[in-house]
């Protein structure tokens, strides 16, 4: 997992996580369906976050509780799919949200995908912290009650990673693999070119796998199956 890169200057709004991924990441990771039819580091302070704000929800993420932890972003409208993504037996993150996604590419097809969720300050802060498997989930969507700007690094993450940023209609921003750093200051940090409201993180090649490319479109919110 990556993290935001410290608050050091405005744009940077707080490291989200750094995780030790192992090679045994890309083992565990899920493809999404296809749907023919359209188809260890520390953390810092979040400075954007309140002191009172709740913990977050854990286990399966309902459009109401989606649409609250995205600010009411358009992007939650649902995820479309013939039928529900299967996420893994167990979350390797403990008290993260659930939820279905779906990417759409510029050509129409629809990936449909279970993801982990990290809505609150404390789950974006700890990411994908010391995982080693993605349990059978595809990744990590991140998500902010507000448009964020802050880049990632990946500080203490031995793997390589992918992420792309949406805004908060679900529109593709950027995108970037991000390559493994050691416990060091000076890890380089990888911008978006534009504000978001959503991250996805995936093994590095996978984006292109699930349609996470210029010009696609995010969809969030459904049941995943189990």
């Amino acid at each position: 997992m990556t993290s935001h890169r410290p608050a050091s200057r405005p744009s940077r709004l707080r490291r989200v996580a750094a995780a030790a991924l192992a090679v045994t990441l890309f083992a565990g990771a899920a493809a999404c369906g296809d749907d023919d039819e359209g188809a260890a580091s520390t953390t810092s302070a979040d400075p954007g976050a309140s002191d009172t704000e709740p913990e977050g929800p854990s286990g399966p993420m309902s459009l109401d509780d989606l649409r609250e932890w995205s600010g009411d972003a358009p992007a939650v409208a649902g995820a479309e799919g013939d039928a529900p993504p299967d996420p893994g037996d167990e979350a390797p993150v403990p008290d993260v949200g659930e939820t279905a996604i779906s990417i759409e590419d510029p050509d129409g097809n629809v990936e449909s995908c279970c993801v982990m969720v990290a809505a609150s300050s404390a789950q974006r802060g700890r990411g994908l912290m010391e995982v080693t498997d993605l349990g059978g989930y595809t990744g990590m969507l991140f998500m902010w009650t507000a448009d964020a700007s802050g880049g990632f690094w990946m500080r203490n993450t031995p793997t390589p990673l992918s992420i792309a940023w949406f805004d908060a209609d679900g529109d593709f921003v950027s995108d970037a693999d991000m390559e493994p750093c050691g416990d060091s200051d000076d890890c380089p940090t990888y911008d978006p070119t534009g504000p978001y409201r959503f991250a996805l993180e995936v093994p590095q090649g996978d984006l292109e796998t699930i349609g996470a490319v210029p010009g696609s479109k995010l969809r969030i919110g459904g049941a995943c199956d189990g």
